[in-house]
């Protein structure tokens, strides 16, 4: 060993622990940085219902997250009651008809129940297909046939695709596909997501190899 490798060799031990403590403590870091801001975002957004707050809750710090917590709770109790439910689809097909609103709302509303774990109907399938260009492929959710009046060549089926971004899945891009140019993946829409989200990193555990 010479004597550059013995001056180093403290210094690349130091290098090595430091970058060790730096990959245990970065998403741990990041998530609580994550969390924080979408929790700031949301305290604001909710500064109004302050006013509203009774007496016994404006001791309780955040308590105006409670009182969205209960009101989530409550409409989520309203819908579990058969004959209230129809009372939130009245409501629901009121907003549908007001003619601004009504493109916004009902998309948003597909997009969000979409990405449930109750609704299978619109991401029906995961697939594969070539994007952004040829030879470079994404991940997508076939939502439906692409209707024949709309479709280039009328004599071929082809397919809707949402292609969600990383590392936010509630925006994407939309795509019509000829089918031989679908391919499906055998992923669960969970999987898919988990996949999307942190880039490639979380794989599905039955596809790793045995160590």
């Amino acid at each position: 060993m010479t004597i550059k490798q013995i001056v180093l060799k403290p210094f690349q031990l130091l290098w090595s622990l430091f970058l060790n403590g730096l990959i245990t403590l970065l998403p741990l870091t990041i998530t609580v940085v994550i969390f924080h801001f979408t929790f700031k975002v949301m305290q604001s957004w909710l500064e109004p219902l302050q006013e509203f707050r009774p007496n016994f809750l404006k001791m309780i710090p955040y308590s105006e997250l409670l009182i969205i917590i209960a009101v989530i709770m409550f409409v989520g109790i309203i819908l579990r009651i058969l004959f209230l439910r129809s009372i939130i689809h009245s409501v629901e097909g009121i907003i549908g008809k007001i003619p601004l609103v009504r493109p916004i709302y009902l998309g948003i509303r597909q997009l969000v129940r979409a990405f449930g774990v109750q609704d299978k109907r619109s991401f029906k399938k995961v697939v594969l297909i070539e994007f952004p260009r040829p030879g470079m492929y994404s991940l997508g959710f076939l939502t439906s046939t692409f209707a024949k009046q709309l479709a280039p060549n009328k004599e071929q089926t082809f397919y809707s695709i949402f292609v969600p971004t990383t590392p936010n899945p509630t925006s994407g891009y939309f795509i019509v596909l000829e089918e031989k140019d679908v391919q499906v993946v055998d992923l669960s829409h969970q999987e898919a997501m988990a996949l999307i989200i942190s880039g490639g990193i979380i794989q599905p555990e039955r596809f790793k190899d045995p160590i």
